[in-house]
């Protein structure tokens, strides 16, 4: 037989009481309330406890507060979470300025708890005022919030429910926050998080690196975003860093060909926001002895580069021309133009650098040889040819509209540039071909 649920006019009576011994019974009460899922009873204990005490037993419980031996801090500390995290499952409590003005302090607890269940209350707690409310979700882009959480997921175990929360949390901000109408104080939380989520990604070994790698890629591929104005003005390189160790170790090791791409494209917007001469810089990191010389490194994102051009050029020009295969065609066409358009975009990229550094106009920090330039630039004349090779199987088959096909051509223009003499014969043969092209939606003149 299903208990029953406790009386909610004895609990609200002593949650109403004037002294904290009363109230402290009525928070025992409360969590059985809360359990029970009545919505309205929740709300009713919310408003007769009220935030500050609330508050106040968390401050009692990190020790803000004199007094107290320190089992009793502790088990203030596990009630008033428990008690906040059932409280806010009823999104009007999870909104409640009182409620959300309790992130720092729950971030606080999370960083610094021993307890698992502790933990794990947290992060759900945090979780639920951040889906509650716009005010909820922002008020983790205040001081010091971030760097909180941060820390302790570095040190939570692998594969534990308090890192799939915490997981789960980031994840929600990442897709919920927009920095455009931020204030300073508020993109220097974003600024933090990128920072955090870049150390994340070099420095763990487990699943957390694939999803640190989304979630950058997520906040950096939003165009003229003033969160990179933000991080461009940072003095510290270290999370640019972080960034090529994380992209290194996912490119040199065995990993699926989609999270290759993500690191790809993570290595393309750090070359849009910080300049083409982010890839050839040579950075310094204290804590990290194993950084991947910047020759090879250069050598290491061109060469994933090509692989990855060379196939899906081969699988477009199979689903394009050869597939009998019609269901899902058109969603895979799209997709790997898609990608395509970010792999041609991060090669241009890489053009412009190796045309930059061979010209003596890169960075003074670049310490990229002559014999990697070299190496650079025959395999660029190697992809520039399968590019040719594409349109002239596109100019075979009558086909002169498409995006990926004015990627294309616009990437061997970026070649043609500054290598007037490469592949020469592939070029005057194509060259009037490459000047019909248009865009799929482009409207014939």
């Amino acid at each position: 037989m299903a208990a029953s649920a406790p009386p909610l006019d004895d609990c609200l009576r002593l949650l109403r009481g004037e002294r904290d011994e009363q109230k402290l019974a009525g928070l025992l009460v409360a969590a059985n309330v809360c359990r029970a899922g009545d919505a309205a009873a929740v709300v009713e204990v919310y408003r007769a406890v009220g935030c500050r005490f609330l508050r106040r037993l968390l401050n009692t419980g990190l020790g803000k507060v004199e007094g107290g031996k320190e089992e009793e801090r502790e088990a203030y500390l596990r009630l008033s979470v428990t008690v906040l995290a059932g409280l806010a499952r009823v999104p009007e409590v999870a909104a409640d300025e009182g409620v959300v003005s309790t992130v720092p302090l729950i971030a606080e607890v999370a960083s610094k708890s021993n307890d698992q269940a502790v933990t794990e209350e947290c992060f759900e707690l945090l979780s639920l005022i951040a889906i509650a409310s716009e005010d909820g979700a922002y008020k983790f882009c205040e001081p010091g919030v971030m760097d909180m959480i941060f820390l302790q997921i570095t040190s939570l175990p692998d594969g534990s429910k308090s890192i799939e929360l915490a997981i789960n949390l980031f994840q929600l901000l990442v897709h919920k926050l927009r920095v455009d109408n931020m204030n300073v104080e508020q993109l220097q939380g974003m600024t933090t998080m990128v920072t955090c989520l870049a150390r994340l990604f070099a420095v763990l070994h487990t699943a957390v690196k694939f999803d640190a790698l989304h979630m950058l890629t997520t906040l950096l591929s939003q165009k003229e975003s003033p969160l990179h104005d933000s991080l461009r003005s940072m003095p510290a390189s270290i999370w640019e860093s972080h960034i090529r160790v994380g992209i290194t170790a996912i490119l040199q090791n065995r990993v699926v060909s989609s999270e290759k791409l993500h690191a790809l494209l993570l290595a393309e917007c750090m070359m849009s926001i910080l300049g083409e001469d982010w890839l050839s810089e040579d950075y310094k990191i204290k804590d990290n002895q194993n950084v991947m010389p910047v020759d090879k490194f250069v050598l290491l994102v061109l060469e994933s580069a090509r692989v990855e051009v060379a196939v899906l050029l081969n699988e477009l020009a199979y689903l394009k021309y050869e597939s009998s295969e019609t269901s899902q065609t058109d969603d895979a066409i799209s997709q790997k133009q898609r990608n395509l358009a970010i792999l041609f975009s991060l090669i241009e990229r890489i053009i412009k650098m190796i045309s930059n550094a061979s010209s003596g106009e890169g960075a003074p920090s670049q310490a990229i040889c002559e014999s990697t330039i070299m190496q650079a630039i025959t395999g660029l004349n190697e992809t520039i040819s399968l590019v040719l090779d594409f349109l002239q199987d596109a100019k075979d088959h009558g086909q002169r509209k498409g995006d990926d096909l004015l990627a294309a051509a616009r990437i061997v223009g970026s070649y043609l540039a500054e290598a007037p003499y490469a592949c020469k014969d592939k070029t005057r043969n194509l060259l009037e071909f490459i000047f019909s092209i248009e865009g799929q939606d482009e409207p014939r003149s």
